[in-house]
């Protein structure tokens, strides 16, 4: 039987716990080539078939994870194993590298579900300890057909994706990003770099009035400060930011962003609101992150920021299918600061 969770960490390994391996229920985007291709999620997916769809599962399996590298010792580290030891295998990977590879899937979980595997494989990088490093390789393959699609889609795309869900390209660039120079791909890195900068190096006056969207779980204009960022010097990013996104005040106050309001947690488009709150804390903490020690808007940025983390990490709890499945990896993310250099 579990004891209680101990700490917020613990909290959110139990939610994923619960889901990684649960098939049902289950929303699935999936490609028929034939009637052989309507299959069940598991025999579709054989690791990465729970959590209701195919990136929560990944980004499950990345909070199990990331709770083994920062949390040593968690009550849950023996669970954890035991269930990534399940999902990560020869066998499972090499039948998603086969899903993968079929025809007309080369769009699958792009660029968002794939984004959040080269995290997972990232995390994996990072780690000494003998099993991380054992299932990091077993990943590799699934790794390779992955860093191969977006070799060729990032030349192909001629327009930014400025979404709030899952098809938006800053947040998914700022993943790929922090994977390709945490497992020293070059070439992806550089790829990255300019494609970035040529979507948005001229980028100014985002309407961040405008937002959230009534589904948003990712601020289109935060995200897009949050990857240029990643690319930038601290004062060319200082500077950029004030054309960017000008109503930044200077005062240090937190209201001039209010999170965004959920009004039925059990509908899983509204309950996005929960996962923007969370996904806004950790940009603003990037963003603020960056930027000269002496930059006046520091504060400010800080100061939403802990108003957004409250709010989301208050909404985070198993009440809910629709949200339990994924907000734990987004609140794990923002808590562990995952994405902030210095501090992974």
């Amino acid at each position: 039987m579990r004891l209680p969770p101990a700490t917020l960490e613990d909290r959110f390994a139990v939610l994923a716990l619960d889901c990684v391996h649960r098939q049902y229920p289950n929303k699935i985007s999936h490609l028929l080539n034939s009637d052989a291709d309507a299959q069940t999620p598991r025999d579709l997916f054989p690791a990465f078939y729970g959590c209701f769809d195919w990136h929560s599962s990944v980004h499950g399996h990345w909070l199990l994870t990331r709770i083994l590298t920062q949390q040593p010792g968690s009550t849950y580290e023996a669970e954890i194993r035991d269930k990534l030891a399940t999902s990560l295998t020869d066998a499972k990977i090499a039948g998603e590298v086969a899903y993968f590879s079929e025809e007309g899937r080369g769009s699958f979980e792009r660029p968002y579900g794939i984004a959040w595997f080269l995290q997972l494989v990232a995390e994996l990088e990072e780690s000494d300890d003998r099993e991380l490093s054992e299932w990091r390789e077993t990943l590799r393959p699934l790794e390779d057909k992955i860093t191969a699609e977006i070799t060729g889609w990032l030349p192909r795309l001629a327009y930014p994706v400025r979404l709030g869900t899952h098809n938006q390209t800053a947040f998914a660039f700022g993943l790929m990003l922090d994977y390709a120079r945490t497992v020293g791909n070059q070439d992806l890195e550089q790829a990255l770099v300019e494609k970035t900068l040529a979507f948005h190096a001229d980028d100014v006056d985002c309407p961040l009035a405008y937002e959230p969207s009534g589904e948003d779980f990712l601020s289109p204009c935060l995200m897009e400060a949050d990857l240029m960022r990643r690319v930038m010097e601290p004062q060319d990013f200082a500077d950029w930011l004030g054309a960017f996104m000008p109503s930044i005040p200077a005062d240090g106050s937190g209201d001039w962003l209010e999170p965004g309001i959920v009004l039925d947690a059990s509908d899983g488009k509204l309950v996005h609101l929960d996962g923007v709150n969370l996904s806004r804390a950790w940009a603003l903490e990037g963003i603020a992150s960056a930027l000269p020690q002496d930059d006046a808007r520091i504060a400010a940025l800080d100061a939403a920021a802990d108003i957004h983390a409250k709010a989301g990490i208050a909404a985070v709890s198993d009440e809910h299918y629709s949200g339990s499945h994924w907000l734990a990896s987004f609140a794990t993310y923002l808590i562990t600061k995952r994405g902030i250099a210095g501090e992974t």
